[in-house]
């Protein structure tokens, strides 16, 4: 995972703003994949932050269809960690920094509200060598 800090964003072209948590799901609704999903609200815009597969499976499913990932589940934890709170449900309302390159971009990259700490999904599921 790329470790990020609020300069090194910037200078790669990154915007930085704040936004607040608005929603919280980790559901299994996708086509069978657990993801967690935050809605984000800032400045007139939103976006769902999430997306990635955490896990298989589906309320029905044969017991041999789940599977769970350690990845997954760290990324949930370090989510967590980022935003400072250590309890999933209470990450609603609380407010973060994103990283985007503009309007239509992807936001991938989530920070702490006033520590330079943050979250790059998309490098953290990359794989490594």
């Amino acid at each position: 995972m790329k470790k990020w800090n609020q300069w090194q964003l910037i200078d790669e072209g990154y915007r930085i703003e704040n936004a607040k948590i608005t929603n919280v799901s980790l559901n299994m609704e996708n086509h069978g994949c657990l993801c967690l999903d935050l809605a984000l609200e800032w400045d007139g815009c939103g976006c769902v932050y999430g997306g990635y597969v955490l896990g298989k499976g589906y309320v029905g499913a044969d017991d041999d269809f789940f599977n769970g990932s350690s990845k997954g589940c760290e990324a949930i934890m370090r989510i967590m960690d980022v935003v400072g709170e250590s309890e999933l449900l209470k990450l609603k309302g609380k407010y973060i920094r994103i990283a985007h390159k503009g309007l239509g971009s992807t936001v991938e990259i989530i920070g702490n509200i006033i520590k330079d700490k943050w979250f790059d999904y998309r490098t953290f599921f990359e794989k490594e060598d």
